[in-house]
C-alpha cells in the first residue's frame, strides 16, 4: 500500500479518521471496525513492545519491523507510521523513509523535536532549529517513492504558536502532503492555524485526556482539519480492560463469574482467522 490512496481521499474532500494501532491484532480489530486508514503510533508501540514511555527509546528498525507485521496483516489498509524525528539527521531520515516504504507503509509523520523526543502531549519538549527539520523533510521528499509525508512541529509548546505556524508554512512550501501543529490548546488556536495555512491538508491529533479539545470529525472538518488521528484510543481501551480483567483474576483466582469482562474462546477465534488456517492445514494434510 502506498500514499496515493490517502492523497486521493483527501483530494476529493474526505475527512479521514485514522485509528491508532500498535501491533497486528490491534490493526485487525481496527480493520474490522471499518477503518481504511490507521496510524502506527510510536507512543503505543513503545508501551506495548518495550513497556516504556514515549521518550525516544524506540529505534527505527524496531518501528519498521512492527510496521512490516501490521502492513502484512491488513494489506488493504493505508498505514501511516510514526517516524518521530527521522531517528537522527537527514541521512538517518532517508533510511527511515526507505525502511518504512519497504515495510509497506503508506505514510510517515516527521517531527522537529530534539532527539530523544517526547510524546507531543508531555512536558519538557524541545525543538531543533528550523533549517535542520526542513532539511530532513527535503531529504524525505527527495527519496520517497509514493510515501505520504506529514510535517509535524512541536514548536507550539516548545516556543509559541506563531513559531509553530511559521514552521508548517515553510514545510508546506517544500511540498509535504500534510502539516501538523501538535497540541494546540484551544479552538481559537486551531482556527488560527487553519487561517494561516490556506490550501493545506491539516492534521488534528485527538488524544483522550490530551491538551487539544476533543471534537468530532465533522466539527474538525469545519475548523479546517481533515486528517484526524486518534492514536491512543485502542491502547488506552485495551489497558483499561486488561487492568480490570487481571484485577478480578488476582482477587478471585478465576473469571468464572465475570466472563462479561472477556471475549469467549470462540469469539476470539475469528480475530485470528482460525477457520481459514484450519482449511489451509486440511488442504495439505494427507
Amino acid at each position: 500500500m502506498n500514499g496515493d490512496g490517502l492523497r486521493a481521499r483527501l483530494a476529493r474532500g474526505d475527512t479521514v479518521v485514522m485509528a491508532g494501532c500498535f501491533d497486528a491484532l490491534s490493526a485487525r480489530l481496527a480493520e474490522r471496525a471499518g477503518f481504511e486508514t490507521m496510524f502506527l503510533s510510536g507512543y503505543c508501540t513503545a508501551a506495548t513492545l518495550l513497556g516504556l514511555p514515549d521518550f525516544g527509546y524506540l529505534t527505527q528498525t524496531e518501528m519498521a519491523e512492527v510496521a512490516r507485521r501490521v502492513c502484512r496483516t491488513v494489506p488493504s489498509v493505508q498505514i501511516v507510521v510514526d517516524g518521530d524525528t527521522g531517528y537522527g539527521n537527514s541521512l538517518n531520515t532517508i533510511r527511515t523513509v526507505q525502511l518504512y516504504e519497504d515495510a509497506g507503509a503508506a505514510g510517515i509523520f516527521l517531527e522537529d523535536q530534539v532527539w530523544p523526543k517526547k510524546c507531543g502531549h508531555m512536558a519538557g519538549k524541545r525543538v531543533v532549529p528550523r533549517e535542520e527539520w526542513l532539511g530532513k523533510l527535503r531529504a524525505a521528499l527527495d527519496v520517497r517513492d509514493r510515501l505520504f509525508v506529514t510535517a509535524r512541529t512541536d514548536a507550539r509548546a516548545a516556543v509559541n504558536l506563531d513559531e509553530a505556524i511559521e514552521r508548517v508554512r515553510m514545510a508546506a512550501d517544500l511540498g509535504v502532503d500534510a502539516i501538523f501543529v501538535e497540541a494546540p490548546e484551544s479552538i481559537e488556536e486551531m482556527e488560527a492555524i487553519a487561517a494561516a495555512t490556506p490550501g493545506c491538508v491539516r492534521v488534528a491529533n485527538m488524544i483522550e485526556g490530551g491538551r487539544t479539545p476533543l471534537r468530532t470529525p465533522a466539527e474538525l472538518h469545519d475548523l479546517g482539519f481533515d486528517l484526524i488521528v486518534s492514536p491512543l484510543t485502542g491502547l488506552l481501551g485495551a489497558a483499561l480492560q486488561m487492568q480490570r480483567s487481571y484485577g478480578v483474576l488476582a482477587d478471585k483466582g478465576t473469571l468464572r463469574d465475570d466472563l462479561d469482562l472477556v471475549l469467549s474462546f470462540d469469539e476470539f477465534a475469528p480475530l485470528v482467522n482460525l477457520e481459514e488456517h484450519y482449511a489451509t492445514e486440511a488442504k495439505y494434510t494427507t
